[in-house]
């Protein structure tokens, strides 16, 4: 693949997944029953709170190491969908009255679906670990 779509799908992949780690932590340090009160007050059960404060932080973490970047992608695109059709798509795109649209959840999830379609494997785990996998099989081959 071309340099320059790699290098442009790393930068997403460490962005995606710092932004998805700190609102992962956040949720966390500002203390998880916050988040748990919050979506029960939107009609959305409490218990999701944990899976997507989990996904946010873990798979912040694994994106930002290229470590099953496409599920992880499927993953942030899922909890983006569900933000925007459950939160924020009555607000509007840029918002309302002071309130947050659903504009950034957008670019969330376009980005998810890239890397979920795309990959990145440009300084990732997994590139290594596939590169190491190939060299040993090239090995036995030989």
């Amino acid at each position: 693949m071309n340099k320059k779509y790699e290098i442009g799908g790393l930068i997403l992949r460490l962005i995606t997944g710092l932004t998805f780690l700190l609102h992962g932590i956040s949720k966390f340090q500002g203390g998880i029953e916050n988040t748990v009160g919050f979506f029960s007050s939107v009609g959305i059960p409490g218990f999701l709170a944990y899976i997507v404060a989990i996904i946010e932080l873990a798979g912040g973490a694994l994106m930002i190491l290229g470590i099953g970047t496409r599920i992880i992608g499927v993953l942030f695109a899922l909890v983006m969908l569900g933000a925007i059709f459950t939160v924020k798509l009555s607000s509007g795109f840029m918002g309302t009255n002071g309130g947050a649209g659903y504009e950034f959840d957008l670019t969330l999830l376009a980005m998810s679906a890239h890397l979920a379609l795309s990959g990145s494997s440009l300084l990732s785990l997994d590139g290594l670990f596939r590169a190491k996998r190939q060299e040993e099989v090239s090995e036995k081959l030989s």
